[in-house]
C-alpha cells in the first residue's frame, strides 16, 4: 500500500466512523486514538534515545 493509498483508507474509515457514532462517541474515539498515538511516539522516542548504541559490523 503506498501512502496515498494509507490516507485514503483512513479517510474511509473516518467517514464510515462518522456516519455510525454519535458526536460524544466520536469525541471519546478521538481521545482514545490521540492518546494512543502520543504513547505510541513516547515509546518510539524512548527506544531510539535509550537503545544501546551498535556499531556497524
Amino acid at each position: 500500500m503506498n501512502s496515498c493509498e494509507l490516507t485514503a483508507s483512513i479517510t474511509a474509515l473516518a467517514n464510515a466512523l462518522a456516519c455510525r457514532l454519535t458526536t460524544e462517541e466520536l469525541d471519546l474515539l478521538g481521545a482514545v486514538l490521540t492518546q494512543l498515538a502520543d504513547n505510541l511516539f513516547t515509546i518510539s522516542a524512548h527506544r531510539s534515545a535509550c537503545a544501546p548504541r551498535t556499531t556497524g559490523k
